[in-house]
């Protein structure tokens, strides 16, 4: 799936998405050129959205991200 598609599966925003990958809870996928796209498209799956919707809960609970990533 898009990132676009794993932020809204994640209930996020598709910055939130990059800035989670930047803070290192999100993995970033290897980029792949798909057809009809101007550039790589990286792939996520369900691991993704299980790792993203955990940091959402952890974060609702109260968890820094600090504290979360210390979690994973």
């Amino acid at each position: 799936m898009t990132i676009a598609k794993l932020a809204h599966a994640g209930g996020v925003g598709v910055e939130t998405v990059r800035y989670y990958q930047r803070r290192g809870l999100l993995a970033v996928p290897e980029g792949a050129v798909g057809p009809g796209t101007r550039g790589p498209v990286r792939h996520y799956g369900d691991t993704d959205v299980k790792r993203l919707r955990f940091v959402r809960s952890a974060k609702a609970a109260g968890f820094s991200l600090d504290e979360i990533t210390e979690l994973l």
